[in-house]
């Protein structure tokens, strides 16, 4: 079967797309990408066409497709179980699957109040109700990780976990949520992934979406 490929959208923007995305060039995996902006007021017609659900991710292998980022990961973890995007042991990989579906399905105020921004500059912003518990249940989530697994990643070496809270990186970063040393610590173990570095090419895209610009 030939390789996958991924339909993305904006990569400044688009924290639903950086998920699968860095989970699959964090481990190797040989895949396509297509990107297709989300800059319509409507919506992209070409997403419509390409995807179920009219969003990406969207997965594409053959003539299968799978939507909805943790799906995709868990999909590409099971063709290549060498990866290492899911823990090798069970209970580990029960565990990391708990941090993110935990992840996918949760921490609304911090998500409403602080869109994901590879480009924005460092700087705070008052924030509502709701976003400094999710900022502190976080922040345990990865203490508690970090120290069961001796880092650097949440689970000693990256995984589809790090993938899926890597949105959050960028967001506690540029709005400059947090101080404590270990949390900063695992931050920066992120941002100096190469897969990181080479999505944040994102900062020379051509589009703004002005709801996304806070």
């Amino acid at each position: 079967m030939d390789k996958p490929t991924l339909f993305i959208a904006n990569k400044n923007y688009s924290s639903w797309s950086f998920r699968p995305w860095m989970a699959l060039t964090g481990a190797g995996v040989d895949f396509e990408e297509v990107l297709i902006p989300f800059d319509f007021p409507g919506g992209n017609p070409e997403i419509k066409a390409v995807s179920p659900t009219g969003r990406v991710p969207v997965l594409q292998h053959g003539a299968l497709k799978i939507w909805e980022s943790l799906a995709i990961i868990e999909y590409v973890a099971e063709l290549h179980p060498q990866a290492g995007l899911l823990p090798s042991d069970r209970a580990e990989r029960a565990l990391a699957r708990s941090v993110s579906m935990e992840m996918l399905s949760g921490f609304g105020a911090l998500r409403n109040a602080c869109p994901m921004n590879i480009r924005r500059p460092k700087g705070r912003i008052a924030l509502p109700d709701g976003v400094k518990a999710d900022i502190d249940r976080i922040e345990t989530i990865w203490r508690d990780l970090l120290q069961k697994s001796g880092g650097p990643f949440l689970f000693g070496s990256f995984s589809g976990a790090d993938a899926m809270f890597a949105p959050v990186v960028n967001r506690f970063d540029i709005y400059d949520l947090v101080s404590r040393d270990n949390t900063l610590a695992y931050m920066e173990t992120m941002k100096a992934h190469p897969a990181w570095r080479k999505w944040e090419a994102a900062r020379a895209e051509p589009w703004i979406v002005e709801e996304d610009e806070v």
